[in-house]
C-alpha cells in the first residue's frame, strides 16, 4: 500500500491538469417563449452548479427578462420563473448583458435593468466568442 501512495505522489505533478480559465458556456436568448427562456435558464443554472463559468447574452423580446418591471410566468417544477433563474445566475457570477441595441430601440435605459444586467458590446462580445473552449448555445 505503502508503494501505491508513493507511485501516486511522485506521478501526481505529471497528470495534466485542464486550463478552464479560458473556457464557458455562452447562452443567447432571444426566444420571447417563456418555456425556452427557462429551459435556457435551467442548463445555464446546472452549468454554474458544476464549476463552468457562464455568461448570459438577452437579445429581441428575451432581454424584457432583465427588465425590472417586467413579469415572468412559474414553472414546475422548480417553480421558479425564468427571471427567478435569471437572479439567482447573477447572484452566483454569471456575466448577464443585454444586446447593445436592446436598450436604444426601447423606451428602456440602465436604469431599468436589473441588478447585475449590463449592456453588451458587440467587440467584446465577439472576442469572447473566438475563445478556444467556450461552448455556445442558442435558445
Amino acid at each position: 500500500m505503502k508503494l501505491i501512495l508513493l507511485l501516486f505522489a511522485l506521478t501526481a505533478n505529471f497528470i495534466p491538469q485542464i486550463d478552464r480559465s479560458d473556457s464557458g458556456l455562452f447562452v443567447v436568448v432571444t426566444s420571447a417563449d417563456a418555456e425556452t427562456q427557462m429551459m435556457a435558464m435551467v442548463l445555464a443554472t446546472q452549468s454554474i452548479n458544476q464549476d463552468v463559468n457562464v455568461r448570459i447574452l438577452l437579445c429581441s423580446e428575451a432581454g424584457e427578462l432583465a427588465v425590472k418591471n417586467s413579469e415572468s410566468p412559474m414553472f414546475a417544477p422548480p417553480n421558479r420563473s425564468p427571471k427567478q433563474l435569471l437572479s439567482g445566475l447573477i447572484e452566483r457570477g454569471a456575466v448577464v448583458e443585454v444586446c447593445g441595441i436592446f436598450l436604444p430601440n426601447r423606451e428602456y435605459t440602465s436604469e431599468d435593468l436589473i441588478d447585475g444586467v449590463g449592456t453588451a458590446s458587440p467587440p467584446e462580445v465577439a472576442e469572447y466568442m473566438r475563445g478556444e473552449g467556450i461552448r455556445y448555445f442558442t435558445f
